[in-house]
């Protein structure tokens, strides 16, 4: 086997002849552009299909930038082109309001009437792929987007809705969305738990019960729909997924050795339901959050 079979790039199928050329390739357009291409599961493209697709996009943003549309004062439209521009003019309702325009702007030209107005640039979606980007060379590492945690602001997760508190919130989110917390009775941080969900759907776009197993979404709108519809407004709490939120939960409670005088013949009692209405709340799951380390949410 040749050394240069030790450099290559599985993502996009090319070898390379050492490391350095290897590094190089890692820094380029077509690169990172293939790179896209994976996370939306679709195949690479070679260089040749790519420097082609670039010269697609870069004649396409010239066109767009001479290209001008007319604004008409008179009637406070914006037409896409000379031609429509032109037919406008010819209209009853022009001229209706070309002479009033007039009489309000005395001494205005007729001719200063209608201007030119330079659209703004446009992002043109190549052979209507989704991942295929404008291309700029700009170091994304170490800026972070500014976004607003829905669960800071008493917002549901779910929807556009706002509550006074957290307890109103998530009861909302129990009613309307049929949301709950698994294993509520051990949760010891509601609001870090909640607060976290709130990261993985509104900032990163991800269906908390798909867990990145499932469609790539690129907006809040398109991620809150699919849970809604798909009925994935809950949390996936099984296997490994249980790993990622250990964090919040503490299960040393329901241990057989918990307590330094326990009968291990005992017979294990369940998770005791409290009394009293400002400190439970009994959800779809049939779960009561109501633990002791939560009191401090449902004291009202």
């Amino acid at each position: 086997m040749s050394n240069s079979a030790s450099f290559t790039c599985l993502n996009c199928s090319v070898r390379f002849q050492n490391a350095e050329m290897q590094r190089e390739h890692y820094k380029t357009d077509w690169h990172r552009y293939n790179l896209k291409r994976k996370i939306a599961e679709l195949p690479p493209v070679s260089i040749e299909e790519f420097e082609k697709r670039l010269n697609q996009q870069k004649s396409a943003d010239a066109a767009a930038l001479e290209d001008q549309s007319l604004y008409c004062k008179a009637c406070k439209k914006l037409f896409k082109s000379k031609n429509a521009h032109d037919n406008h003019l010819d209209s009853k309702k022009h001229k209706d309001n070309l002479k009033d325009f007039l009489e309000k702007n005395a001494g205005a030209p007729e001719e200063d009437v209608s201007e030119k107005s330079t659209r703004p640039k446009k992002e043109y979606v190549v052979a209507g792929e989704a991942v295929d980007e404008e291309m700029e060379d700009e170091d994304e590492e170490g800026w972070e987007e500014e976004w607003d945690n829905p669960i800071e602001n008493n917002d549901c997760l779910f929807c556009p809705n706002h509550s006074e508190d957290l307890i109103q919130n998530i009861k909302h989110m129990s009613v309307k969305h049929s949301f709950f917390i698994p294993d509520a009775e051990y949760c010891v941080d509601v609001e870090g738990l909640l607060g976290y969900l709130a990261e993985k759907i509104c900032r990163e776009f991800i269906c908390i019960w798909c867990n990145e197993k499932g469609r790539t979404f690129y907006s809040l709108d398109a991620v809150r729909n699919h849970m809604v519809e798909k009925g994935h407004c809950k949390m996936l709490h099984e296997g490994a997924a249980l790993a990622e939120y250990v964090d919040f939960y503490d299960y040393s409670t329901s241990y057989p050795d918990h307590g330094d005088e326990m009968d291990i013949d005992e017979e294990l009692e369940g998770p005791q339901v409290l009394d009293g209405d400002d400190f439970q709340m009994v959800l779809p799951s049939g779960a009561v959050i109501g633990h002791r380390s939560l009191l401090r949410y449902y004291k009202q």
